[in-house]
């Protein structure tokens, strides 16, 4: 297996973060967690896509006053969505006036985004935002019908969040706050077609692929599952984290008591509606925001692998009837001085 690994010469530094929620993510559980909670789900915008492009705007402004740091700051913007040709990064940051990168890995977006700041911080940049954003009614109407609709959700359903997050990343510390964590290294994913076609069941779209990239890191570092507090998946939800532990025990690695998926993390285990868990690019960038990095910035735990799983499909793919091919990106974060 070619090793897909890299250490960065200067690990990144994230600085700050921030998470916005719509009503169904900030009445959970989770919810109090959240820097910003919507009460309607528009974000004072008239339409459900204006709505995402105000998260977005939210949270890099959020993440930005948090860090006592302005747009001015900034040296380049990392942001994606599930909206076609990434409409939602472009309009909620056009105000910004910082160089923009449009990025799209489905939900694995922010760690796309990740990725693609520590290589412009190796370069010489000094201050890169990551921003990442879904809403559940703009991806219903794209992808498959409006909810209005009312068209019947199978088991395997996950729900897409409403929702997103920033982040500020540097090579050295900025700003009045301290650092939040830090990225040893990173595993970019390769695409892997599992055969499945059914848009209602992408969490066994993209297993195959957060395995295949979880194998790369174990293998290119010698590294094991027991090396780390979590092992964090991005959005498998249940059917998903099911198909991603039985490839991994195939593969050698039968015990993974410290995995855990973002998008089981972020709604009540009792709503029907989400039973099966949490999807879109919000899902594992509020997770991260507003749960992961905390604890990480308050030492309850130290060391994780951090890797957000996409699928690869649009629309009209799926109409015709194609495969849903599976991305995964993997982060190793640490604790500062950890």
């Amino acid at each position: 297996m070619k090793n897909r690994t890299i250490f960065p010469a200067v690990r990144p530094q994230i600085l700050s973060a921030a998470s916005v929620g719509g009503i169904r993510e900030s009445t959970s559980a989770f919810g109090k967690l959240l820097d910003i909670r919507s009460e309607d789900d528009r974000f004072g915008k008239k339409t459900w896509e204006d709505a995402e492009a105000e998260i977005q705007r939210l949270t890099l402004d959020t993440a930005l006053k948090k860090a006592s740091l302005s747009a001015n700051d900034l040296d380049a913007m990392f942001a994606g969505d599930l909206l076609n040709q990434c409409t939602a990064s472009t309009f909620g940051l056009v105000g910004f006036r910082a160089p923009f990168f449009g990025i799209f890995g489905a939900c694995s977006t922010i760690a796309e985004g990740f990725s693609l700041a520590t290589f412009a911080l190796s370069c010489g940049l000094s201050l890169c935002s990551v921003t990442a954003s879904s809403h559940n009614l703009s991806a219903e109407r794209q992808f498959r019908s409006p909810v209005e609709y009312g068209g019947q959700r199978t088991p395997t359903s996950q729900w897409t969040v409403t929702g997103g997050a920033s982040f500020l990343l540097s090579a050295a510390r900025r700003g009045q706050c301290s650092p939040l964590a830090e990225i040893v290294s990173l595993t970019p994913g390769c695409i892997l077609d599992g055969g499945i076609s059914d848009q209602s069941n992408m969490g066994a779209a993209m297993a195959p692929a957060a395995a295949d990239t979880f194998l790369a890191y174990f293998a290119s570092t010698g590294s094991s599952p027991d090396d780390f507090d979590y092992l964090f998946t991005g959005d498998l939800g249940q059917e998903g984290s099911a198909l991603f532990k039985i490839l991994m025990k195939n593969n050698g690695f039968p015990e993974l008591k410290n995995h855990r998926d973002c998008g089981l993390l972020l709604y009540d285990a009792n709503d029907p509606d989400t039973k099966n868990g949490a999807s879109g690019c919000g899902c594992s960038a509020s997770v991260l925001a507003a749960r992961i990095l905390p604890d990480l910035a308050s030492g309850k735990i130290r060391n994780i692998l951090f890797c957000p799983t996409g699928a690869l499909m649009n629309a009209t793919t799926v109409q015709q009837g194609k495969t849903i091919p599976g991305i995964a990106h993997l982060l190793h974060i640490k604790a500062i001085g950890r």
